[in-house]
């Protein structure tokens, strides 16, 4: 059974930089992807970005394009997503998600974690 753990959340102000990490336990080469979603105050879940383990293939919401980075260490099992040039409208509680492929929907993931708060301050 893959379990999913976040860490790396905090507050920080706007334009700095935060680095989130998901380590997988009892990983195995099916669940090729691993996805970051995030949940606003009062809004729903939205898409953030996405990686397989196999290709390191990418992809990312538009509105985090040129600012955030996601990349994983396989000898680790650990995603990361390095957030840059943050604004206050990515403050959101982050969840890291595992699935059999990379994807921008949220119903392919089987695997969430409990999710890491981040807090970008004005």
């Amino acid at each position: 059974q893959v379990q999913l753990v976040e860490s790396g959340g905090g507050l920080v102000q706007a334009g700095g930089s935060l680095r989130l990490s998901c380590t997988a336990s009892g990983r195995t080469s099916a669940r090729d992807g691993v996805g970051w979603f995030r949940r606003p105050p009062g809004q729903g879940r939205e898409f953030v970005a996405a990686i397989t383990w196999s290709a390191g293939s990418t992809v990312y919401a538009d509105s985090v394009k040129g600012r955030f980075a996601i990349s994983r260490d396989n000898a680790k099992n650990t995603v990361y997503l390095q957030m840059n040039s943050l604004k206050p409208e990515d403050t959101a509680i982050y969840y890291c998600t595992a699935g059999y492929r990379a994807s921008t929907l949220a119903g392919l993931y089987n695997v969430w974690g409990q999710g890491t708060q981040v807090t970008v301050s004005s």
